[in-house]
């Protein structure tokens, strides 16, 4: 019987303690905490991996704090567009969608992508077609509106930039989480909004299997940072091909692929289990927002401590 384990994260970038007040702080760490007592509810109880990760990412994503569900970033034009992605290692399936809109939790729109249909990634007004068929009841733009994304785009165009939310002096970034249950099954889930001020339908690494988010039978990986280094890396399947084909321990090839994509200029970072139960969390930033549950206990980190 393996060792029941949950890993989150909540984005990685430039996470600077001195400009964190107390009472931010506090937020982000009642958010994260909220995550994993969502996730670890499932894994206690005997549940899959699968479920835990979605119920994780569910609670992250309701959480306004992180970009993506409520808290998604606004594109050029002033609105959400929303990717995320899901996968059983167990069965070696997935599901993902990208450019959504108005949906609470983008993850259940990818479970179901997943569970009900025979593709991997749906997009755009194709995916909110099938949102549609399936009961999936859309949000009033004011759900996800708050000020500060709002000013992020204001400062994003005034300055002629892209940028990744992770990158402002305040970063909450793409959310993620990884599981091993009692069975030794894995799951990864991965959720965002993307980057403020965002053009021409720009779609990142979150919903592509294999860049962003990636599960099999020796681990589960959740990527977050700028996604078009982890699409060039392939970083998430990455840790996987590491371990396959240079027979590496989950923490050496998570390690090489974090920095296969320092090399390369990108910035980011990931959490990954395997089927014992061993949790890594790498990253190449100032920090990450990140969490483990076992039956140890919870642990919550953000700096590089």
């Amino acid at each position: 019987m393996s060792k029941p384990t949950l890993a989150i994260h909540g984005g990685a970038g430039t996470v600077v303690k001195s400009l964190m007040t107390p009472e931010l702080e506090a937020e982000y760490r009642a958010g994260l905490e909220a995550a994993l007592g969502a996730g670890w509810s499932v894994l206690e109880g005997g549940g899959a991996a699968l479920d835990a990760v979605q119920a994780a990412v569910v609670s992250l994503e309701d959480f306004p704090l992180f970009n993506a569900g409520r808290g998604s970033v606004f594109t050029h034009d002033g609105r959400q567009e929303m990717d995320a992605s899901i996968m059983d290692g167990n069965a070696f399936r997935a599901g993902s969608v990208a450019e959504v809109r108005n949906l609470k939790n983008p993850i259940l729109l990818a479970r179901a992508v997943m569970d009900k249909t025979a593709h991997v990634l749906l997009a755009g007004e194709g995916a909110m077609k099938f949102a549609a068929e399936q009961g999936f009841r859309l949000e009033a733009d004011k759900y996800f509106f708050t000020e500060g994304r709002w000013q992020q785009l204001q400062d994003a165009i005034a300055a002629g930039r892209v940028q990744l939310d992770h990158s402002a002096p305040k970063p909450i970034g793409t959310v993620g989480a990884v599981a091993c249950d009692t069975e030794g099954r894995l799951a990864a889930a991965t959720s965002t909004g993307g980057m403020t001020n965002k053009k021409f339908g720009r779609i990142g690494d979150t919903p592509i299997i294999g860049a962003g988010t990636y599960a099999n039978d020796r681990c589960a990986v959740s990527c977050t940072g700028h996604g078009e280094y982890f699409m060039l890396a392939v970083t998430a399947s990455d840790v996987a091909a590491r371990m396959k084909y240079k027979d590496l321990s989950l923490l050496d090839a998570a390690a090489e692929a974090i920095a296969h994509l320092t090399e390369i200029g990108g910035e980011g970072g990931l959490i990954a289990v395997d089927q014992d139960g061993t949790v890594t969390m790498p990253f190449n930033s100032e920090g990450m927002y990140r969490g483990l549950a076992d039956r140890s206990g919870f642990q919550i980190s953000i700096y590089r401590d």
